[in-house]
């Protein structure tokens, strides 16, 4: 496919990408204020608040670099993402790029792989969400209260994208809002300002008093990294919803420009909170967890309770994006020819109908996965995904070096978005990425997880090559 017809294939007819009707039968019924706060909300999983007391324990105060390591890799990647996005939108994102710029057979591997992602996260969510509802109303079984989550939600996303945006929006609302909270009483707390707080006001000094910034180690930062850097998964988002957006070009443009901040805020800003709250050591932070321990010690009453509404929001707002996401990536490779052609229609709201239907059945089955096999098939879909993360950023970095070279020479003017010292740094976070990756087959709690996601994702590339030579062999034939 030349780099012409790939310009003017994305965005609407009128070959001004951002402007106007999605023309591929989406409708565009997100507004602004949803799509910036689903680029907020991207951000914050379910994991900042469950899984951060683990690698807290692990590197100490030396996990805010793991922390700022990883956030720089997202926000470099998102840069990249952000460059392609805002020249063309497209509901399939960067599986739509890769298509066009590296060959049909990467945009096929990496879709599928990345719906697959989604699909099993839908699993975990819907069990995590209802364990929390179960231990609210016990009479109601677990399985029930999954089923009752993904029930909802997809009525939600079947409803229109609109629909969508706006539960997303109070979702991530809310998150915003608890993290936003936590800092500024937190920070007050520190300095010993906050009225009526029962933490002694240490300031800075817990970052070193229990053995130092580093008292496991400088190695403990690269654990530490494999520790984060799945939580961080989902900040690409906004560039598929982008394309169902009033204003794609602006809507991406904004999202990119502001990801900085919000990693540092959220991230970075909330566990640094934490660390100067109580020692790294403390055993509340992994008894607890980390922001219930740190709310605790400052004297909030009920912080567990609050702290389980609000991961039941982050995992509420992840199901429905999660489910949100797949839809559109299996839309867009049903639109390229690379899923089901049913997977393209869409209904008189705009709404890929069977999309959703189909990421849901598949939700739903790895959610029975979950409680009849958990340790054996669903213990393989959670490994065989898990670092799949990781190579959509990969994906994501080779892409852009292609699209770049594309774009300056079919439409320069579309280049509003632009990737920081290109290429130098794009190849750097490549390099980064690789560096997780092989650092991962080397450590013994990592090993098992990326073996999977790799033997997995070559045999969807290989089967993306052999379709992809046939195709050609039939054109030529």
């Amino acid at each position: 496919m030349s780099s012409t017809t790939t310009l003017q294939k994305e965005g609407n007819p009128t070959g001004n990408p951002g402007d106007g009707q999605p023309s591929d039968g989406l409708k565009a019924g997100l507004k602004n204020r949803h799509l910036s706060m689903i680029a907020i909300g991207g951000v914050i999983g379910a994991g900042l608040f469950v899984g951060s007391g683990g690698g807290i324990a692990k590197a100490g105060p030396a996990i805010l670099i793991s922390y700022a390591l990883v956030g720089a890799m997202v926000v470099f990647v998102m840069r990249m993402l952000g460059e392609m996005a805002a020249a063309s939108p497209n509901s399939g994102s960067f599986s739509a790029y890769a298509d066009r710029a590296l060959g049909r057979w990467a945009g096929f591997s990496i879709g599928w792989l990345y719906w697959f992602f989604w699909v099993v996260v839908l699993a975990v969510e819907a069990t995590a969400g209802a364990a929390i509802l179960e231990s609210w109303i016990p009479a109601v079984p677990q399985w029930a209260w999954a089923l009752i989550v993904m029930a909802v939600l997809t009525v939600t996303n079947l409803g229109s994208v609109a629909s969508y945006g706006e539960f997303e929006f109070w979702f991530a609302g809310i998150k915003v809002v608890a993290i936003g909270a936590f800092v500024i009483v937190g920070m007050l707390a520190v300095f010993g300002l906050l009225p009526g707080s029962d933490n002694p006001g240490s300031g800075f000094a817990h970052l070193t008093d229990a053995g130092g910034f580093f008292p496991n180690g400088y190695g403990a930062v690269l654990t530490g990294v494999l520790m984060v850097v799945f939580s961080f998964m989902g900040s690409e988002i906004v560039t598929l919803a982008a394309g169902e957006s009033e204003n794609p070009r602006k809507a991406v443009t904004r999202a990119t420009n502001s990801v900085i901040w919000r990693i540092g805020v959220f991230y970075l800003g909330s566990i640094f909170i934490v660390l100067t709250l109580l020692p790294w050591n403390d055993k509340s932070i992994t008894e607890k967890g980390s922001y219930v321990a740190a709310l605790d010690s400052i004297g909030i009453a009920h912080a567990g309770t609050i702290m389980e509404v609000i991961v039941l929001t982050a995992v509420l707002s992840c199901l429905n994006s999660g489910l949100y996401t797949a839809s559109r990536m299996a839309f867009s490779l049903g639109e390229r020819g690379d899923a089901p052609k049913a997977f393209a229609k869409v209904n008189k709201n705009g709404v890929p109908v069977a999309a959703i239907l189909g990421s849901t059945v598949f939700g739903f089955v790895a959610v029975y996965f979950n409680y009849a096999f958990k340790d054996t098939v669903f213990n393989f879909l959670l490994n065989s995904s898990g670092a799949i993360a990781l190579f959509v950023w990969l994906v994501i970095c080779f892409t852009q070096l292609k699209m770049r070279g594309i774009l300056v020479r079919e439409a320069p003017e579309k280049l509003t978005v632009k990737m920081w010292l290109f290429p130098w740094l794009t190849w750097a976070t490549a390099a980064l990425i690789m560096f997780v990756i092989g650092y991962m087959f080397v450590d013994d709690a990592n090993r098992e997880v990326v073996t999977l996601s790799t033997l997995v994702a070559g045999l969807v590339v290989l089967v993306g090559v052999v379709l992809d030579f046939r195709r050609k062999r039939a054109l030529q034939g």
